[in-house]
C-alpha cells in the first residue's frame, strides 16, 4: 500500500507540471494578451491609448518576453508559493485567490457531503423497492434533477425564497458582514445563507448519483453470491449491507475525482445568479481578459484538486473492495 502510494504521488507531481504546461499554452493560444484587450476596451470607449505606457507596462509585466520565459517565472515563483500578480485586479493573485478559494471549496465539500448522504440512501431504497411508488418518485427526480438546468433553479429559487419567505438571497453573506473580520458572528451568516447555494449545486450530482447507486445495486442483487448468501440464511439486511451495497459503491466513490473539481468550477453560472464569491467568476474573467497569472493558477488549483479527489476515491476503493486489495497487493 505504501508504495502504491508513493508511486500515485509521483504520477501526480508529473501530471502537475505536463498541466501547467498545458494551461499556459493554451491561455495563450489566442491571438494578442492582456494588455491588446485592454487597447480594444478603451478604443471601443472612445479613450485614447498612450503608447509609451503601454510599452512601460509590458515590459513590467514581461509581456514583450517569449511565452517560455513567462512560464518559467510563472512556475518557478509558483513552486515558492507565489502566484503572480494578476493584469487584471492589479492585485497578487494569491490575494485574490486566498479567500475565494476557501469558500468554494467549502461550498463544494458540504455539497459533497450532503448530496451522499441524500443520494446513497434514496439509491439503496430504490434498488431493494423496485416499481414501487418510493421508486417511481426517485426515478421522477433523477430525471427532471438532470434535466433541469442549475441556473434555472436559482432564478426559481430566489424567487420563491424572496417573495415567500423573506430571506435574503443572493451572495454567501449579509452586506453587514461581508467585509468584516472571520468570527462566530461571520460563520453563523455564511450558514445561514449555505441552504440555497447547496440545493441549486447538488441537484443534478444528487440525481446522477440516485440514478447510478440504484443500476448498480440491482445488477448486484441479480448476482449468484447473494442468490447462494439468501440459501445460507443471511439475513437480509446483513447480505444487504455486507456485499451488494459495497460492491454497488465503486463507482460512486470513484466518482469523487471528478464531482469535486465539478463542483468548483462547473458552477461558474450558478456562481453569477446567486452572486457568490468562488472561484468560477473569477476564472471565467481572467480568461475573457487573457490575465495569464490568475487563470494559469486557477486552473492549477482546480487540477491540484482533480488529482487529489482521484487518489482518495482509488484509496477508499481499496478500503472498500477486497478484490482491488487484493490487486494492490499482488502489485506491490
Amino acid at each position: 500500500m505504501a508504495s502504491y502510494l508513493i508511486r500515485r504521488l509521483i504520477y501526480m507531481v508529473i501530471l502537475l507540471l505536463m498541466l501547467s504546461v498545458v494551461s499556459f499554452v493554451i491561455i495563450e493560444l489566442p491571438p494578442g494578451d492582456y494588455l491588446a484587450t485592454l487597447v480594444a476596451n478603451l478604443r471601443e470607449s472612445g479613450l485614447s491609448v498612450d503608447n509609451e505606457q503601454l510599452r512601460i507596462l509590458s515590459e513590467r509585466f514581461g509581456l514583450d518576453q517569449p511565452w517560455y520565459n513567462r512560464y518559467y517565472k510563472w512556475f518557478t515563483n509558483l513552486l515558492q508559493g507565489d502566484m503572480g500578480f494578476s493584469l487584471l485586479y492589479r492585485q497578487p493573485v494569491n490575494l485574490l485567490v486566498g479567500e475565494r478559494f476557501a469558500l468554494t471549496v467549502t461550498l463544494a465539500l458540504s455539497t459533497l457531503i450532503v448530496t451522499y448522504l441524500i443520494a446513497v440512501p434514496i439509491g439503496i431504497y430504490s434498488a431493494t423497492n423496485q416499481y414501487s411508488i418510493g421508486d417511481y418518485v426517485a426515478t421522477v427526480f433523477g430525471f427532471v434533477g438532470l434535466a433541469t438546468p442549475n441556473f434555472l433553479l436559482a432564478l426559481l429559487l430566489m424567487f420563491l425564497a424572496s417573495k415567500y419567505l423573506g430571506w435574503t438571497v443572493g451572495g454567501l453573506f449579509s452586506p453587514e458582514h461581508d467585509l468584516a473580520p472571520w468570527g462566530l458572528p461571520k460563520i453563523l451568516d455564511l450558514l445561514e445563507h449555505m441552504p440555497i447555494p447547496l440545493l441549486v449545486i447538488g441537484t443534478a450530482s444528487t440525481a446522477g448519483l440516485i440514478r447510478v447507486l440504484r443500476a448498480s445495486l440491482l445488477d448486484e442483487l441479480g448476482r449468484q453470491y447473494v442468490v447462494t448468501a439468501r440459501s445460507k440464511g443471511l439475513g437480509e439486511n446483513r447480505l444487504l449491507i455486507k456485499y451488494p451495497v459495497r460492491m454497488a459503491l465503486n463507482p460512486i466513490i470513484s466518482g469523487i475525482g471528478g464531482i469535486l473539481p465539478f463542483l468548483i468550477s462547473g458552477a461558474t453560472i450558478t456562481s453569477i445568479v446567486l452572486s457568490l464569491p468562488t472561484i468560477g467568476p473569477l476564472l471565467l474573467e481572467a480568461l475573457e481578459a487573457q490575465d495569464m497569472y490568475l487563470a494559469g493558477s486557477i486552473l492549477m488549483l482546480l487540477g491540484s484538486l482533480a488529482l487529489i479527489g482521484t487518489l482518495l476515491s482509488d484509496i477508499l476503493l481499496v478500503i472498500l473492495d477486497p478484490r482491488i486489495r487484493f490487486e494492490a497487493r499482488g502489485s506491490t
